[in-house]
């Protein structure tokens, strides 16, 4: 499985959300700023407890927000 395997709508979503920076996002989600930067990017998989943590902050749910290529 690649790092790729799970992708994100996460900067999209901080973008149409007033541009809420990474920091904001982390304080709403309590982990640090250099785990949102990760997971933007694709380096790091949140926990499940974590994904939805910061999709209930966006008020969407966690497919809306990952996504799970299986054919990788």
């Amino acid at each position: 499985m690649g790092k790729d395997a799970i992708s994100n709508q996460i900067r999209n979503l901080r973008f149409h959300y007033n541009e809420m920076t990474q920091q904001q996002l982390a304080d709403k989600a309590g982990v640090t700023r250099q785990t949102i930067v990760a997971i933007e990017k694709g380096n790091y998989s949140p926990s499940l407890e974590l994904a939805f943590r910061i999709a209930r902050v966006f008020g969407k749910s966690i497919e809306e927000v990952f996504q799970y290529d299986d054919k990788q």
